[in-house]
Order: C-alpha cells, then structure tokens, then sequence
C-alpha cells in the first residue's frame, strides 16, 4: 500500500525514537533522532548497518535556509512559471509576425525540459557533496543567459531560444533539485510544512515577475526589462546562495553506479508509478502556464492591460494550493491530495478552451492556480515519499525529473 505519511522518509523509516513534545514555549532542542536503513546494495536489498539521524526541526539555522531556498525558488523556477509572458510577447510583437504560438512555444518548453532533465545530474551531484557548487554554477549560467538574452534581435528566433531555452533552463535546472533537497537536511516532522514555505516562493516569484515584466515591456522595451530581471535575480541568488547552509555530511550509497541504482528504483512498483503518473501529467498540466494570456489576447474578450493580469493571479493563486492545501497530508496523505488536483486541473484546462468571457478566465486562473499549485507542492514529497534514506533523495527526483522531461 502506498504510504500517506506527509514526511519523505516515513515512507519507509522506522518511527522516531525519542519523541518530543513541540509545543512547549521554552523547548529550544526539538531535535528527533531517526534510525534509518542504509543505502540499497547492488541487489536492491538494504544494507543490515542503521545510520543514526538527527532533526532539528526547526530553529534559526533551519528556517534561514528555507527562506533562502524561497528566494531562490522566486528567482529560478518563478521566472520559468513566468514564461507566459514572454510567449505572448514574443508571437504578438517580438517575432515580428515570422512564427506561430506554437513554434515559439518550443523556447518555453526547451527551458522546461532543461530544467527537469538536469535533475538527473544535479541530484547526483548534490547526493556526492556538491551543493554550493551548483547552486553558484547555475546561477552564474542562468544570470549570463539573461543577459545574452538581452542581445537577441527582433525576429531571431535561434537567439531567443539558445539564450531561453537552452541556457537559462539549464542554469535553472543545476539549481532546483539541490535547493529543495537540502531542506530535508533539517526536518523530518515539519518537512512537509518546510517543503510547502519553500514551493511557495515559485508561486510568488511568477506572479511578480510577470507583472514586473508586463509593465517594463510596454515602458522600457525588451532589452531593458530583461537586463533589469537578471540584475534582480541576480541579486536574489547572491542572497540565497549566502543564506543556505548544508547541515549533514554527504554520504553517497556505497554503489556509485547511476544506472544500477535506476534498475534498483525501477523494480519497486510504487516508484514506477509516480514517474509514468508524473510523466503524463507534465505533459499537459503546464498549458496554461504557456497560453493562457495569449489566448486571452487573441480572442479580444478583455483588454490586454487586464489580460496582463491572468498569469499574476493564477500564480498567485498557486500559494494557497502550495502552502494551505498540503497542511490537509497529515489527516489524507499526499497521494489522497495529488490524485484529485490533477483531475481537477484538468477539466479546467477543457474549460479554459471554451471560455468567452473575461470573468469566465479569472475565474478558471485562480482555480487551476490553487489545484495546480498543490500538485506542485507535493510532486518533491510524493518522489521522496520513496526514499529509503536522505542520500537517495537526490538520486530518486533527479531521475524522476529526467523521465518526466
């Protein structure tokens, strides 16, 4: 049966041994200690050594690193949510008329693909000990890349999409699964909550940056609002990247041999069932994501300085999905939340289509926003739901992101 526990390791670790109450005033050591298995050996079957675990739960080390990840996730995976905006901008003014919705829509969904397939290599990496290394590493290439991308002409699309596409997606893909796998580091009965605070830093960073974006394209042009967004980021990542602290040793498993630990991955059938889940549902569930304003605009149902605010609004509905929604795990699990907020999504999606109004688009920006921000906000859980360890964490989503892209 598939575990409903909101925590990544109850999955399959043993409960904690000292149990403290969390709730007293002047308790500062809230710190839980967890038995886990040691990592699976080359046959798939878990080594008899236990390793002894310590959580903190909290304290000021460990919230300052949430709040860290939550800028950067503003910076990073915000500015992708955000692409909306660029697709409008690009098919109605910037391409000059040279490509369709649907070729443009190919730069979004390279940065996409980028962004998921690298977990395949930063999740290992981060699992080995290199966590500062790629946060700095792609963050200098996302930042580089928006500048270059400030140099594209009007109507180059091969420059648009190796900046955008190739560049800042892979910037931002050395970057997402370390950031969200080192708060693991520091809760294990809070992880749901701690994981719920830094998801919603994407929700937020889209629904500010795309209005940012929005205004300064009309104001000050393309070349000018993108270097002033990768000045901003910039300086959110530097902050960020200041800010975050690893707190456990890295301990890779003691079989390095990335393939082998997917033939291990893959024989469990819990797993296989999140990534071919995950992976069909990707591929439609970001649609708004891309459309939404442009095809607002391109039927002339409202006006475009109210249609610049479809992509805020439902981004900003994402927060609730991300933050509220996930507090119900404890009482329905993670996959009782999951399940239903995709069906959701997706007859909303249908009914996007069909809409003539401008009431009618508010009204399905905020909806799909909620559910489909409680279906981003447990994707991280749910993958490392399956986890045996911490030191597989990266491993599991980082394969899991790669299949998915």
């Amino acid at each position: 049966m598939v575990s409903s526990h909101p925590a990544w390791l109850l999955a399959r670790s043993e409960r904690p041994q000292t149990q403290t109450n969390l709730n007293k005033p002047n308790e500062k050591d809230a710190e839980i200690v967890i038995n886990a298995d040691a990592s699976p050996s080359q046959n798939g079957h878990s080594d008899e050594k236990r390793v002894e675990v310590t959580y903190p739960e909290g304290g000021l080390q460990a919230w300052t690193t949430v709040f860290a990840i939550w800028l950067i996730q503003f910076s990073t995976f915000g500015y992708t949510n955000a692409y909306g905006v660029f697709n409008d901008y690009y098919v109605r003014i910037y391409m000059e008329g040279k490509y369709s919705s649907s070729t443009v829509s190919w730069i979004g969904s390279m940065q996409l693909w980028l962004v998921m397939s690298s977990g395949i290599i930063s999740g290992r990496l981060y699992d080995l000990g290199y966590f500062y290394h790629l946060l700095i590493g792609g963050s200098i290439i996302f930042v580089f890349s928006l500048f270059m991308l400030s140099l594209a002409h009007p109507g180059e699309f091969y420059q648009i999409f190796l900046a955008q596409g190739v560049g800042a997606g892979l910037g931002i893909g050395l970057i997402y699964v370390p950031g969200i796998a080192v708060v693991s580091q520091y809760f294990y009965r809070r992880r749901t909550l701690a994981m719920a605070v830094v998801a919603s830093g994407s929700g937020v960073g889209a629904a500010l940056q795309s209005i940012m974006l929005n205004k300064l394209f009309q104001r000050l042009g393309f070349h000018t609002t993108v270097r002033i967004s990768a000045a901003f980021n910039a300086g959110l990542l530097c902050i960020g990247i200041l800010r975050s602290r690893t707190r456990l040793s890295p301990t890779p498993p003691k079989d390095s041999n990335l393939l082998r630990h997917m033939k291990v991955f893959f024989r469990e059938p819990q797993y296989v069932a999140v990534v071919l889940g995950t992976f069909f549902n990707l591929m439609g569930l970001f649609f708004p994501t891309f459309f939404l304003q442009l095809n607002a605009n391109q039927k002339r149902i409202m006006s475009e300085s109210l249609a610049f605010y479809l992509l805020p609004v439902m981004n900003a509905s994402t927060v609730i999905g991300r933050v509220i929604i996930p507090m119900m795990v404890p009482v329905l699990g993670i996959f009782n939340i999951v399940t239903p907020s995709v069906f959701i999504c997706v007859i909303l999606i249908f009914c996007e289509l069909a809409v003539t109004s401008a009431g009618g688009y508010f009204v399905v920006a905020v909806l799909y926003g909620v559910f489909w921000g409680a279906y981003v906000g447990m994707f991280a859980p749910m993958v490392g739901s399956l986890a045996k360890t911490d030191s597989e964490i990266g491993a599991r989503m980082g394969i899991c992101f790669t299949f998915n892209s």
